[in-house]
């Protein structure tokens, strides 16, 4: 992950790679208000910015489950200024609340006569590994 700014061509700056270090930490999808917690001192704005910057770049992308606060998981190496290229699900804990991306082995094909999907997302609620037992 050291590199994604790089690979991304986004200018390398403290506070961008301190902002991808606290993605990076999570194995699961994070709410805003977490990078806020972590980051010891900020620029509200400049966190936005950055944000907005890595979401155009592919470096993170935005999951919204039935209207609730937005939360940003890390993007794999295919997602790029053209847009994500995800095969897999976002799953919500219904007891812990975490957002998951979670890969499938396959991702299912949909034919919609005479429209042109050009992203599918799948949303999942239900109980999550630790809460599943």
């Amino acid at each position: 992950m050291s590199n994604i700014l790089n690979n991304k061509k986004i200018s390398e700056t403290t506070f961008r790679k301190e902002v991808v270090a606290i993605f990076d930490k999570y194995n699961n999808a994070i709410p805003l208000s977490i990078v806020e917690k972590e980051l010891k001192k900020f620029n509200r704005i400049t966190l936005y910015r950055t944000i907005k910057v890595f979401l155009e770049k592919g470096v993170i992308h935005e999951i919204t489950i039935n209207g609730a606060v937005s939360n940003y998981a890390i993007c794999k190496d295919e997602c790029d200024t053209i847009g994500h290229h995800h095969q897999h699900i976002h799953f919500k804990c219904t007891s812990c609340g975490i957002i998951f991306c979670v890969e499938v082995d396959r991702f299912p094909s949909i034919n919609l006569p005479k429209y042109k999907i050009e992203q599918l997302e799948i949303q999942a609620t239900g109980f999550c590994q630790s809460c599943n037992v």
